[in-house]
């Protein structure tokens, strides 16, 4: 299993990814305004489903890859906090665009909507950089099975997305209706996100390789 520190800095990386705007969060807002709450939930239930197909894929993978390839794993500590760095310049960035503010979509029956949740998660790049990218930098070799805490580190990313992202589509009238008559939390919010982004980003790339 990975140490308890590793698996809180994992906890607060994949709290702060899932508050920042991306598919995921801007199809569950738009479809969950669009027709409810109910039809939110059932969208996310095909976003867990690539949630759990990222998991097992960079789990498997990545235990192949830290095994055979020298430097692998410097190569993900640097891709991952060049990522972070992106994604703290779109929460800071003028101009940014609030995931509230969704334009109308089509009403969609609960196939279609557990499938189009499942393919947004899964064209979703922020997932697939949470995965290939980030999560190696919360492996450490020496502490067991680079499996099991690939394993451990993608149950927890999704139990905190999952919960987050449920809150966010069952308030997101609520929620779209506040933000749009108080802007400043808007700010707040993605100052907020954007600084802690960026501190996570220098501290991966400052780190030193694990042994």
């Amino acid at each position: 299993m990975p140490h308890l520190s590793s698996l809180l800095a994992f906890a607060l990386v994949s709290f702060g990814m899932v508050l920042t705007p991306g598919p995921n969060m801007i199809y569950l807002i738009s479809r969950s305004i669009t027709q409810g709450p109910a039809a939110g939930i059932v969208s996310l239930g095909g976003v867990a489903l690539g949630f759990v197909f990222y998991m097992l894929c960079a789990a498997f993978g990545i235990t192949a890859l830290l095994l055979a390839v020298p430097y692998a794993y410097d190569a993900l500590r640097l891709a991952g906090a060049a990522y972070l760095l992106w994604l703290a310049w779109q929460a800071l960035k003028p101009g940014g665009r609030s995931p509230f503010q969704v334009k109308k979509l089509a009403v969609d029956g609960p196939r279609k909507l557990f499938a189009m949740g499942l393919v947004t998660n899964l064209l979703n790049p922020k997932i697939a950089m949470l995965y290939l990218a980030l999560l190696p930098q919360f492996i450490d070799p020496a502490a067991g099975s680079v499996l099991t805490q690939s394993l451990a580190l993608g149950s927890i990313q999704i139990l905190i997305s999952v919960s987050a992202n449920a809150m966010i589509a069952l308030a997101a009238g609520s929620i779209a209706l506040f933000l749009g008559t108080r802007p400043t939390w808007l700010l707040v919010q993605r100052w907020l996100m954007g600084t802690v982004l960026a501190g996570l980003a220098v501290k991966l790339a400052l780190e030193t390789k694990r042994a």
